[in-house]
């Protein structure tokens, strides 16, 4: 659909887009292929898309071949997909929020992947949601606000690092793959976008990455103080000055001098401290 014929939809549903649940409705054909085909979707694969809309995306994921299993919050967009695509049978509908769906159950067990144009409102929740899944997406190529794809892809020591930046590293190498305009938009958004591929890459095991979550929470819930005062009271029998020694890092640094490495290695000395598994 283009812009004209998204208007005329949006009418004839009686609903205008929403801001507060980030509805901006993709009109620009050429960005829609360059965005399938940066995607690299083939045929047969299952995909998982977040906020399908009046689905264009959709209906290029589905010409694609592949299987698609959609989740949409707005009753009335559900209600519009529902007919559009009631005779594909490659398409499977789940009308509710993403951020509380059980994904597990929803994809199974078999390897699926994540390709989204994700509402701004929900972006955040939504990667943290589906990075605490059992069966995480192999990868995901999504639509963001090109601050939040700045924060993912940060290095230590930079404004733009921060926590989110460290719960996906710890499990997603994040790329950007192009810039997206707000003029492909209707409406157009405010901000600029970014559509981003997070290839799978879990640097350790569930346990350490519990504990590296937990470590980096602490650190970054009062990022300007010194991360070992921030540290100590989760550790409070630990020598947390010793532990910061053995992972060369200064007792005076901060959150965001920390790298996503070292906060993996102080969960693994305080792991074997305790007598925990790596």
């Amino acid at each position: 659909m283009n812009k004209k014929q998204v208007i005329e939809q949006l009418q004839k549903l009686d609903m205008h887009p929403s801001r507060r649940l980030g509805q901006n409705f993709l009109v620009d054909a050429n960005m829609l292929n360059a965005l399938v085909q940066d995607a690299q979707v083939q045929q047969g694969q299952q995909l998982l898309e977040i906020g399908p809309g009046l689905g264009m995306l959709t209906e290029a994921l589905l010409a694609a071949g592949c299987d698609v299993t959609a989740v949409e919050l707005d009753h009335r967009l559900a209600a519009f997909l529902r007919e559009r695509f009631e005779n594909t049978p490659h398409f499977r509908l789940v009308e509710g929020d993403a951020c509380r769906q059980d994904f597990d159950a929803i994809m199974g067990s078999e390897p699926y992947r994540c390709v989204a144009n994700l509402p701004y409102s929900c972006s955040t929740p939504f990667l943290a949601k589906i990075a605490s899944c059992a069966n995480m997406p192999q990868d995901l190529c999504v639509l963001l606000q090109r601050e939040m794809a700045e924060r993912l892809i940060a290095q230590h020591g930079t404004k733009d690092y921060g926590l989110p930046t460290v719960k996906i590293a710890l499990r997603y190498k994040a790329h950007i793959l192009r810039t997206v305009p707000p003029t492909v938009f209707f409406p157009p958004p405010e901000v600029t976008s970014s559509f981003v591929r997070l290839d799978m890459d879990e640097k350790c095991s569930a346990q350490i990455r519990e504990l590296t979550e937990r470590i980096a929470a602490a650190a970054f819930a009062q990022r300007r103080k010194k991360s070992l005062q921030q540290i100590v009271p989760l550790f409070p029998q630990l020598d947390m000055e010793g532990v910061f020694a053995r992972a060369n890092l200064p007792l005076d640094v901060r959150a965001d001098g920390i790298s996503v490495e070292k906060y993996i290695e102080l969960a693994n000395i305080i792991s074997e401290i305790k007598g925990g598994d790596k």
